[in-house]
């Protein structure tokens, strides 16, 4: 938990993540590119798991590169993509209750 409370432009950086989050295919998106072996992996592996278009699927990739929770980089042909620890760890932060005080949050 957080040790003060957010201001306003934190909470609306930290909101971007966190919308771009609520969508089911950006979810499992995130989810695929996290797990990889290596911290990267191509966007043609990624396409092969939906049953979405290529389309729709850069599109997600698109809000969750502009909510900075993955990086990119083309080369050649194919875009490979990987988390930023550092956006997900503040996300984290904010949901993280192990630091509450026992009996606070009854």
């Amino acid at each position: 938990m957080v040790a003060e409370a957010l201001t306003e432009d934190a909470a609306t950086e930290l909101a971007k993540g966190f919308k771009a989050l609520g969508d089911p295919a950006r979810l499992r998106l995130l989810s695929l590119i996290a797990a990889r072996a290596g911290g990267e992996v191509c966007v043609c592996e990624l396409t092969d798991a939906f049953t979405l278009t290529g389309p729709t699927i850069s599109h997600h990739l698109r809000v969750l590169r502009e909510a900075g929770l993955v990086g990119c980089e083309r080369r050649g042909t194919w875009v490979y993509y990987w988390v930023v620890p550092a956006q997900l760890a503040a996300l984290s932060q904010l949901l993280d209750v192990s630091t509450v005080a026992a009996g606070a949050g009854r």
